[in-house]
C-alpha cells in the first residue's frame, strides 16, 4: 500500500509539473466536490476539478452570470472566455458577498477584492497566473475526480500593493475598527502587509478559503524563480480615491486618507497666562465745620445705641419669659425638621436642574436608556514571571505573569461566583439573580444569565472551561505542532469581531452573550498593542440603569451590594492569587455617606474642644476663691446652644418649604455660625467685664448700656453676613445655592437669638455672680467679694503694651505694607494657576478600596469613557441628503457627522476622542446592499414579501430589498428607509450577517409612530481621562466639535432650525460647572462683597472711607487665599466655592469691628486711634474669632475624609490665619495711613458732654461752699430757740430737689 500511495503522489507530481503556462489555457475547470482536508468551515469548501484545457466562451445565463459576479472579464456576449461554470460563480458570488459586507463601504477596494479572486477562478488566461501543487482525489455522487485543493498565485505587486493600500483603512463603524482586522488573521491592522494579507485570504483554516493559495507577489520586471510561461497578473487595481468602472464612486475619507480634503491648520490652545517672562492733635470743633455725613455718623450710632440699650435693658428685666419665648420660637421652626429631605446624589448636589448638562442627560435618558451600571474588577499578579510561547501562527509571544492559565480558570471561577448571585428581593417578594437586572443587548426582553453582558479575558473562550483547555495538531508551511488556548487568544485578542479563529481549534471569539469583547475590555496595562503581555486583566458586569423610583433600582442596588460582598471575601482568601482592586456603581455614593458617617464623630469633638475653649476664656478669675463664681462655663454653653438653636431653626425652616438639605450643610453650616457667634459672644462679655456699673445702675441697665455699645458692631457683622450669604443664593450650583439660603437664615437667626436669649442668660449669670454664688452649684455661695474695677484680663494689656506699639512703630508699619502688599502681587499671579477641579477619588476617605481602584483603572486601562453624539428631532435622516451628511461611507459629504469625528480622533491630544464613533447609518446602508445576505425578503408563504433573516436558505428568499444602483451608491428611497429600519435595528448579527443592528444600534435610534426619528446617537469614546481638567477639557472640545456638527448640517435643505447635536458622557453633569465655575465664583464672591462695603458705610453713617478700606482688606484675603490654594494643592471648586463665601463672612468679623472701633475713636493722630481699635477691639476678635476657630479647625486634620482635610482643615485654616492676619496686622497700619479723620460730630458731642460736665462739678462746687455757709447760719440760729425758721427756697434740699427736677425736664 505505501508503495501505490508513493507511485500515486509520483505521477500527480509528473503530471503537475507537465503542466503549461499558455494563454488562453485553464488549469482547473468546474466544482468537484468538498476539499476533504479542511474540517469547520463556515462556508462549504467546495474545489474544482483539475482540467488542463482552453478557456469556454461564454454565452446567455452563464454569460449574464459572469457579468453580475466578474465584470471585469466581460468582453460581451460571444467574445467573453472564462475558466470557470455557472457553479463556480454561484460560489465565488457567496463567497465574496461575505467578504463585501466589510469591504462594500468603500467601492473600488471591493471591487479589487473581486478582481482578483475573478482573475484567480475565472480568467481565460488562468494558466499564466496560477500553478497547481496540490490535488486531492475527491467521490462525489459515486464519482472520483482529480480535484486542486492548492495552487500557486502569481500577483505583480503593482497590483498587490495598490489593492491592499485601497481596503486597509475601511472601517467598520459599529466598532470604530478597521476591516482589515478581521482580514488579516494574527497580524490585525497594524501589522497588517499585502503579503499577510493575500497570505490570509488563501488560507483554509480561516473558515471562508475552499482550498490553500500561495500567493507570490512579484516586483514588475522581475522573472527570475517563476515558473516557464507564467506571467504575474498585473492588471490595474483602483486607488480608493478613483471611481470604479461599475459606476462605484470614490471613497469617503474615513476610509480613504487620498479622499481627504486639505484641513486648515489646528489652532493650538493658548499658553498659560505670564507676567514680565514668569509663567502672570486735638482741636476745639466749632459746630459750624461739622459737615452733614458726619452729623448723619453720630445719628446713625446714637440712634443704634439708644434703641439697643432700651432693648438690652428689657431684654435683662425679663431673662425667664425671653428664655422660654425664644425657645418656643426655635421649636417651632425645629419642628420642619421632621420634613427634612437630604441630597446624597452628586448629580442633584452639584448640577443645577436647567444647567445644559441636566438638561442634556435628561434628553438622553428619556430616549434611550440610561448609561448602564458599571460594576468592575482590575486585576493583577505581581511577582509572576511571564513566558515566551513560540506560536506555530504568530510567532514567538511575550505573555505576562497574569496571561496564564491557571489565572485564566481562577478567575473564571471568580466570575461564575459572582454570575449565580441570588438573594432574596423585598420588592420583587421571590428571589432575585443577576438576570433580573442585568444589561443584555441581544436579548433584552426575556434575559437568562447566558445573555447578560459580562465582559472579561474567559470570554474569548465563552466561559467554557473545555474550550480553554481544547488543543489540536496543526500544519502550517510544512511545520506540524500543537496549538492550544493560547493561539486562539493571541487571534481574539487581534479580531475580536470573529466568529472562529484561524486555528485548528476553530473557536468562537464571541462572547458567550452574543456580543465581541474587546481588547481594551479584557486586558489592559500593555504598549504598542503587546496584548498578550498586559499587566492586568479587566472584567466588567453591566447592570441596567433603572430610575430611582424604579422597583428595579432597590434590586440592581442589591445585587451590587452582594457583589462587593464576595469580592471583599475573596480579597481576604488567603487562596486568592491576584492582587486586585475593584468597584460598584453604587460604591462612590456609599463611601461618601460612610466618610461622613464617620467623621461626625471628629466634628463633635472639634464643636465640643470650641465650647471648652469659650467656657474658660469667657471667664474673669480674679481670684483663686472666687474662680468658680467668675467663670462663665454655663454662658458658654448658651452661647453653643444658640448657635445650635440657630442651624436647627434654619434647617426647620428650609425644610418647611420644600428646599432640600445635604451633609455639606450639615457639616459646613455649624461650623459658620459657630465662628460668627462666637465672635459676638466675645465681645459682648468682654465688654461687660471691662465696664464698671456706674454708682446707682442696676444691673439690667448696665447690661443694657454695654449692649448699646457692641450691639451696632455686632449688627454691621451680622447682616452684612446674611445679606452676603443671600446673594450667593443666585448661584447656579445647587449645593452652593442651598449652602448660602441655609447661612444666611442661620446667621440672623443666630444675631436674633444673642440679642434676646443670650443677653437673657447674661443677666441670668451677672445676678448670680453679683450673689456671689458658684456657676455649677448656685447654692453653695463665697464670702469675698468682687472687686469694683474693670476686669481687662490678661489679652487688653498684652496687646495696649507691647503689641499695638510694636505693631504701629513706624518701621514695622512700612514693613508690614510691603509684605502684604507683595503677598497680594504673588497670589494675584497664583490665581492664574489655581487648579480647577475636583478629583472624585478626593470624595473618599483614606483607606477606602475605591482610591486602589482608581489608581487601577489610571494606570491599566487603555480607553477613556464612551461618549455619545446625541441629534434631536428635526433633522430629514430618510432624505439622501440627510444621509450623505451623516454617513461617511462612499458617497457621503466630505464633512458629514461622523467624517468630522473621525477628523476629529487624528488629534486626540486637542480632541481628547481616541475611538471614532459608530454609524448606524453607514451600517444601514451597507445591510441593504444587494451584494450581501443581510436584506432579502421571502418569496412566499405567509411571510411573503416580509424581511427575511441571513440565516434562511437562499430558495426561500431570493429576492433583495433593493437593486444595485447604477452609480454604486446605494440610498433607499424615504418609503425603503421607513420600511426597512425597523428590521435592520431588531436583525441579530451573525457569520451570514455581520451588519445586524440589534444589540449595536437598536437602543441608537428613536422613532415616533409616524417612522420619524426624533432622536438617535452616534458612539464614540474618550482618551484614557485621569483627572477632572482632562474631563473638563474633554467636555468643553466634544461639545465645540458638536457645535460645528450642528451648524453644518442645519445647512442641509429640510433641517429645522432649532435642530441640535450635543454630546453625551456620563461624567458631563459633574465636570460642567468648571466650564463655568471661574467666572460664577467671581460673580457669587463680588455680591457677596457688595453687602460688606453697603452695610459698612451706612451703619457708619455714609463713611464710604471706612467701606472701602474694610472691602479692600476683605478682598486682600479672599485672593491670598486662592494664591496659598495654590501654593498648598487645594484645587478651586464648588467646595472651594462654598469655604471662600464663608471666608468672606469669616473676614467681616476679623475686619468690621476693627474697623468701626476705628472710626468712632477720638484720639488725636491715626497711629494713637490705630493702637486704641487694635488693642480694645483687636483683643475680642482674637479671642473671638482666632481662638474660637483654630482649635476645632485643628481637630478636623484627623478626619477620614481627604475632602474633608482638604477642604475644611486646610482651606479653613487658612482662612482663619489670613483673616487673623489682615484683621489684626494689615488693618490697624492700614488705618493708621489710609483711615478716616477723626469724626468732628463725635469730637463735638465730646466737647459739649466735656463743657457740661465742667459746668455741673463748678455747679456741684458751689454749692457745696452754699451748703458749708448755710450749716454755719443754721448753727447760729439753733441758739435762738423762739425764732421760727422760714423755708429758704435757696436752701441745699430745695436746691438738689430743684435740680433734680430740672434734670428731669
Amino acid at each position: 500500500m505505501n508503495r501505490v500511495a508513493a507511485l500515486i503522489t509520483f505521477l500527480t507530481f509528473m503530471v503537475l509539473s507537465e503542466a503549461q503556462h499558455e494563454p488562453g489555457f485553464c488549469s482547473f475547470y468546474e466544482e468537484c466536490g468538498r476539499n476533504p482536508s479542511v474540517g469547520g468551515a463556515l462556508l462549504p469548501p467546495i474545489v474544482p476539478c483539475l482540467d488542463y484545457s482552453r478557456a469556454r466562451a461564454l454565452t446567455g445565463k452563464h454569460y449574464r452570470r459572469l457579468k453580475e459576479v466578474c465584470p471585469i472579464l466581460d468582453r460581451g456576449e460571444g467574445n467573453t472566455f472564462a475558466c470557470c461554470s455557472k457553479k463556480q460563480l454561484f460560489s465565488l458570488e457567496m463567497s465574496l458577498t461575505l467578504s463585501k459586507a466589510l469591504l462594500v463601504r468603500c467601492p473600488s477596494c471591493a471591487e479589487n477584492f473581486a478582481h482578483l479572486h475573478c482573475i484567480n477562478t475565472c480568467s481565460p488566461d488562468q494558466s499564466q497566473r496560477v500553478k497547481v501543487i496540490k490535488v486531492m482525489n475527491v467521490t462525489e455522487l459515486n464519482t472520483t475526480k482529480e480535484a486542486v485543493v492548492g495552487y500557486q498565485a502569481f500577483l505583480s505587486t503593482s497590483f498587490a500593493d495598490v489593492s491592499f493600500q485601497s481596503c486597509k483603512s475601511v472601517r467598520i463603524p459599529a466598532t470604530g475598527g478597521f476591516a482589515i482586522a478581521t482580514m488579516c488573521g494574527r497580524y490585525g491592522a497594524k501589522l497588517c502587509t499585502p503579503q499577510r494579507w493575500y497570505d490570509f485570504q488563501g488560507d483554509s483554516s480561516n473558515g471562508l478559503a475552499p482550498l490553500d493559495i500561495d500567493f507570490q507577489l512579484v516586483p514588475p520586471g522581475v522573472t527570475e524563480g517563476l515558473p516557464a510561461g507564467v506571467i504575474p497578473y498585473a492588471g490595474r487595481a483602483l486607488r480608493c480615491n478613483e471611481t470604479t468602472p461599475s459606476g462605484g464612486q470614490d471613497c469617503s475619507c474615513q476610509d480613504c486618507q487620498e479622499s481627504c480634503p486639505r484641513m486648515p491648520p489646528l489652532n493650538l490652545p493658548p499658553g498659560p497666562f505670564r507676567l514680565l517672562g514668569t509663567d502672570g492733635f486735638l482741636r476745639l470743633i466749632d459746630p459750624s465745620e461739622v459737615t452733614c455725613a458726619e452729623k448723619n455718623s453720630l445719628a446713625a450710632q446714637a440712634f443704634l445705641s439708644l434703641q439697643f440699650r432700651y432693648w438690652g435693658t428689657l431684654m435683662a428685666t425679663y431673662p425667664l419669659t425671653v428664655l422660654l419665648l425664644a425657645a418656643l420660637v426655635t421649636a417651632v421652626f425645629s419642628v420642619g425638621l421632621k420634613d427634612i429631605e437630604l441630597t446624597t446624589d452628586p448629580v442633584e448636589l452639584w448640577s443645577a436642574p436647567n444647567s445644559r448638562a441636566r438638561q442634556e442627560k435628561e434628553f438622553h435618558d428619556t430616549f434611550f436608556d440610561p448609561f448602564f451600571r458599571t460594576n468592575q474588577l482590575i486585576l493583577t499578579a505581581p511577582g509572576r514571571k511571564g513566558h515566551i510561547y513560540d506560536s506555530l501562527l504568530f510567532g514567538k509571544q511575550n505573555f505576562s505573569g497574569i496571561i496564564s492559565k491557571d489565572l485564566i480558570i481562577e478567575l473564571m471561577e471568580l466570575q461564575s461566583r459572582i454570575q449565580n448571585i441570588e438573594f432574596w428581593s423585598e420588592d420583587l417578594n421571590r428571589t432575585a439573580s443577576l438576570k433580573d437586572v442585568c444589561f443584555a443587548p441581544l436579548n433584552p426582553s426575556d434575559s437568562s444569565l447566558a445573555d447578560c453582558a459580562v465582559n472579561s479575558l474567559p470570554q474569548y473562550f465563552q466561559n467554557s472551561l473545555d474550550n480553554l483547555n481544547a488543543k489540536a495538531n496543526m500544519t502550517e508551511l510544512g511545520v506540524t505542532k500543537e496549538v492550544d488556548w493560547r493561539d486562539h487568544l493571541i487571534y481574539c485578542l487581534g479580531s475580536p469581531l470573529s466568529f472562529k479563529d484561524i486555528t485548528a481549534l476553530g473557536l468562537s471569539c464571541m462572547a458567550d452573550y452574543g456580543a465581541p469583547v474587546f481588547s481594551f475590555l479584557a486586558v489592559g496595562g500593555y504598549e504598542n498593542d503587546d496584548l498578550t503581555n498586559a499587566e492586568a486583566l479587566v472584567m466588567t458586569f453591566s447592570l441596567n440603569n433603572y430610575a430611582r423610583t424604579n422597583t428595579k433600582f432597590k434590586v440592581a442596588m442589591q445585587w451590587e451590594t452582594e457583589f462587593l460582598k464576595i469580592v471583599q471575601d475573596y480579597q481576604k482568601s488567603p487562596s486568592a492569587n491576584f492582587t486586585f482592586a475593584y468597584m460598584a456603581e453604587r460604591s462612590l455614593e456609599d463611601e461618601i455617606n460612610r466618610t461622613t458617617a464617620e467623621d461626625i464623630p471628629i466634628f463633635m469633638i472639634s464643636y465640643a474642644v470650641i465650647f471648652v475653649y469659650i467656657a474658660v476664656a469667657l471667664g474673669e478669675y480674679s481670684s483663686l476663691k472666687r474662680i468658680l463664681v467668675d467663670s462663665k462655663f454655663l454662658v458658654g454653653l448658651g452661647g453653643i446652644l444658640v448657635v445650635g438653636c440657630s442651624v436647627l431653626s434654619s434647617m426647620g425652616f428650609y425644610s418647611w418649604i420644600g428646599v432640600p438639605s445635604s451633609l455639606i450643610i450639615l457639616q459646613v453650616v455649624p461650623f459658620l455660625v459657630l465662628a460668627v457667634g462666637a465672635d459676638n459672644i466675645f465681645i459682648l462679655v468682654l465688654e461687660y467685664q471691662r465696664d464698671v456699673r456706674m454708682p446707682g445702675e442696676k444691673r439690667e441697665e448696665h447690661i443694657g448700656r454695654v449692649l448699646g455699645n457692641v450691639a451696632p458692631s455686632m449688627l454691621l457683622c451680622s447682616l452684612s453676613e446674611s445679606i452676603c450669604f443671600l446673594l450667593g443664593a443666585l448661584s447656579t450650583m445647587p449645593a452652593v445655592k442651598t449652602f448660602a439660603l441655609y447661612a444666611a437664615f442661620a446667621v440672623l437667626i443666630d444675631f436674633v437669638l444673642q440679642m434676646t436669649a443670650f443677653v437673657a442668660l447674661l443677666s441670668l449669670d451677672a445676678r448670680r455672680q453679683d450673689r456671689n454664688r458658684c456657676e455649677l452649684v448656685c447654692c453653695v455661695t463665697v464670702s469675698t467679694k468682687r472687686p469694683n474695677k474693670p476686669n481687662e484680663g490678661f489679652l487688653l494689656p498684652l496687646m495696649r503694651k507691647y503689641y499695638a506699639p510694636v505693631l504701629l512703630h513706624n518701621f514695622t508699619r512700612f514693613i508690614v505694607m510691603v509684605v502684604f502688599i507683595a503677598m497680594l502681587c504673588g497670589s494675584v499671579y497664583l490665581v492664574f494657576n489655581v487648579t480647577v477641579g475636583l478629583d472624585q477619588e478626593l470624595a473618599m476617605p483614606q483607606g477606602s478600596y475605591m482610591l486602589d481602584y482608581f489608581k487601577y483603572l489610571y494606570k491599566y486601562f487603555e480607553v477613556g469613557v464612551p461618549v455619545y453624539f446625541v441629534t434631536k428631532k428635526g433633522f430629514d435622516f430618510t432624505a439622501v441628503k440627510g444621509m450623505n451628511g451623516v454617513c461617511s461611507s462612499v458617497g457621503c459629504d466630505q464633512y458629514s457627522l461622523t467624517q468630522k469625528i473621525q477628523y476629529a480622533t487624528n488629534h486626540p491630544e486637542l480632541s481628547y476622542l481616541g475611538i471614532p464613533s459608530n454609524s448606524w447609518v453607514d451600517d444601514f446602508i451597507d445591510w441593504l446592499n444587494p451584494g450581501s445576505r443581510c436584506c432579502r425578503l421571502y418569496a412566499f408563504g405567509p411571510n411573503a414579501g416580509k424581511f427575511c433573516p441571513a440565516s434562511e436558505s437562499a430558495f426561500l428568499c431570493p429576492k433583495k430589498c433593493m437593486s444595485t444602483p447604477p452609480d454604486g451608491v446605494l440610498r433607499p428611497t424615504k418609503e425603503e428607509f421607513k420600511r426597512f429600519l425597523p428590521d435592520f435595528l431588531g436583525n441579530r448579527p451573525d457569520l451570514q450577517c455581520p451588519k445586524g443592528g440589534l444589540g449595536a444600534y437598536d437602543k441608537a435610534v428613536v422613532m415616533d409612530e409616524k417612522g420619524e426619528i426624533i432622536a438617535s446617537r452616534f458612539m464614540a469614546y474618550h482618551t484614557p481621562l485621569t483627572n477632572s481638567q482632562e474631563f473638563t477639557a474633554a467636555l468643553q472640545m466634544s461639545r465645540e466639535l458638536a457645535h460645528n456638527i450642528t451648524m453644518s448640517m442645519r445647512e442641509i435643505e429640510g433641517t429645522s432650525p432649532d435642530f441640535e447635536v450635543f454630546p453625551y458622557t456620563v461624567t458631563n453633569v459633574f465636570y460642567e460647572q468648571y466650564l463655568t465655575i471661574v467666572p460664577e465664583g467671581l460673580f457669587n464672591i463680588s455680591l457677596c462683597l457688595l453687602p460688606t462695603f453697603v452695610v459698612c458705610c451706612l451703619l457708619l453713617g455714609l463713611d464710604l472711607r471706612s467701606g472701602l478700606l474694610n472691602l479692600i482688606t476683605i478682598i486682600m484675603i479672599t485672593v491670598d487665599t486662592v494664591g496659598v490654594m495654590t501654593l498648598w494643592n487645594i484645587d478651586y471648586n464648588a467646595v472651594a466655592l462654598i469655604n471662600l463665601v464663608t471666608a468672606v463672612g469669616i473676614s467681616v468679623e476679623f475686619v468690621s469691628h476693627m474697623t468701626r472701633s476705628f472710626a468712632l475713636s477720638t484720639k488725636p493722630t491715626h497711629v494713637e486711634r490705630a493702637k486704641e481699635a487694635t488693642a480694645n477691639m483687636g483683643s475680642a476678635v482674637f479671642a473671638g474669632v482666632a481662638m474660637t476657630n483654630l482649635p476645632g479647625i485643628l481637630v478636623l486634620a484627623f478626619a477620614k475624609a481627604q475632602l474633608i482635610q482638604i477642604f475644611f482643615f486646610r482651606l479653613n485654616l487658612v482662612i482663619t490665619l489670613l483673616g487673623m492676619a489682615h484683621g489684626l496686622i494689615f488693618l490697624p497700619v492700614l488705618l493708621s495711613y489710609f483711615g478716616p479723620g477723626v469724626n468732628k460730630a463725635v469730637l463735638l458731642q465730646l466737647q459739649q458732654d466735656k463743657a457740661k460736665a465742667a459746668r455741673e462739678l463748678e455747679m456741684r462746687n458751689n454749692m457745696r461752699r452754699i451748703y458749708d455757709n448755710l450749716s454755719f447760719e443754721d448753727s447760729e440760729i439753733k441758739q435762738e430757740p423762739n425764732s421760727n425758721p422760714t423755708k429758704d427756697a435757696s436752701s441745699p434740699s430745695q436746691i438738689e430737689e430743684n435740680q433734680k427736677e430740672e434734670k428731669d425736664r
